[in-house]
């Protein structure tokens, strides 16, 4: 009897496991790592409208800079993470010997150049100070957006990997201050001009597309913000599922109607 009350029990704890989904309710579970915004309020929006129907449980984990959440990738605390653009994946990842790879794209935040100080560019005065982020990937990308509009000049092919070294022309004789980049929408009090990146923008309460003295290109442009998983990772379920779910119609017409031009769905 006694036999026979204990196999009961056990087949009656395992129906409720079954029921309850037990480990394979927690399988199809991700943690992802992003910035704010717009990373993660784009992934609030799948977590809330779109995971629940396609099987993924989602928690989202914040990072107010560009460091963190690339290491807790690499250190296994993340599934994923969604805040950065390729160039930078490969910049950082080789500086700091990550094994990080990377999916796919999302979105696209346009660079942009502001300033409390004047309307146009071209108001720039001789010895003017304009605050660029300190990372090598988007300082880069910074000089290239003040080059493509006639600030400065620059060397024959230093493309991605420009740097100071490569102005070959700076007739307004502007200084260049380079701060992390969460700092440089405070630095706007400071400085005659910041170039700042898209995400950090809206943090700090601007409008890119109505605020920005110039916006990047979207055209040919290669720093689409993507999904990143650790080395190995790029072909798991989940993860195709996820970057699915990003790229999706329904996803993309939610980036256009919140964001007006302002962060741009990836081609």
């Amino acid at each position: 009897m006694f036999k026979r009350i204990t196999v009961a029990l056990s087949a009656a704890a395992l129906a409720l496991t079954a029921a309850c989904g037990g480990d394979s309710g927690s399988s199809d579970k991700l943690v992802i790592g992003v910035s704010p915004a717009p990373h993660g309020e784009i992934l609030t929006y799948v977590k809330d409208e779109l995971a629940e129907e396609a099987g993924l449980e989602l928690e989202i984990k914040e990072f107010s800079d560009y460091v963190q959440p690339n290491i807790a990738l690499n250190d296994g605390q993340l599934d994923a993470n969604y805040f950065q653009h390729k160039p930078y994946l490969e910049d950082f990842s080789s500086e700091k010997g990550l094994k990080l790879s990377w999916v796919g794209n999302v979105h696209l935040e346009p660079l942009g150049a502001y300033s409390k100080k004047i309307k146009a560019l071209d108001e720039l005065a001789s010895g003017a100070t304009v605050a660029i982020p300190n990372d090598a990937t988007n300082g880069a990308r910074t000089l290239q957006l003040l080059a493509d509009n006639g600030l400065i000049t620059l060397k024959d092919g230093a493309g991605t990997a420009a740097t100071e070294r490569d102005i070959t022309g700076n007739p307004q004789n502007l200084k260049f201050t380079a701060l992390e980049a969460p700092q440089l929408p405070r630095s706007l009090e400071d400085v005659d001009a910041a170039v700042i990146n898209g995400n950090y923008a809206l943090e700090g309460g601007l409008t890119p597309a109505e605020d920005a003295l110039v916006l990047e290109k979207a055209d040919g442009n290669p720093y689409a913000n993507g999904l990143v998983v650790k080395a190995g990772d790029e072909s798991d379920a989940k993860i195709k599922k996820l970057l699915e779910l990003l790229r999706s119609e329904k996803a993309r017409k939610f980036i256009n109607d919140k964001y007006k031009g302002s962060v741009l769905p990836a081609s």
